[in-house]
């Protein structure tokens, strides 16, 4: 009875663990699509400044 307990405790913390990861590699590839974005942004905006 006390070896289920602990493999539910440990596969509840392994679960907990892959989930934060899975979140901070979402958060991670929110950000770095919004820095590219602004980079694009800011490439287009020269460009069509040195036109004028």
């Amino acid at each position: 009875m006390i070896e289920s307990w602990i493999g539910v405790i440990v596969g509840s913390f392994a679960l907990a663990i892959a989930a934060t990861l899975v979140v901070g590699h979402y958060r991670r590839e929110h950000v770095r699509e919004r820095l590219l974005r602004r980079m694009d942004h800011r490439h287009r905006w020269e460009v069509t400044r040195r036109r004028h």
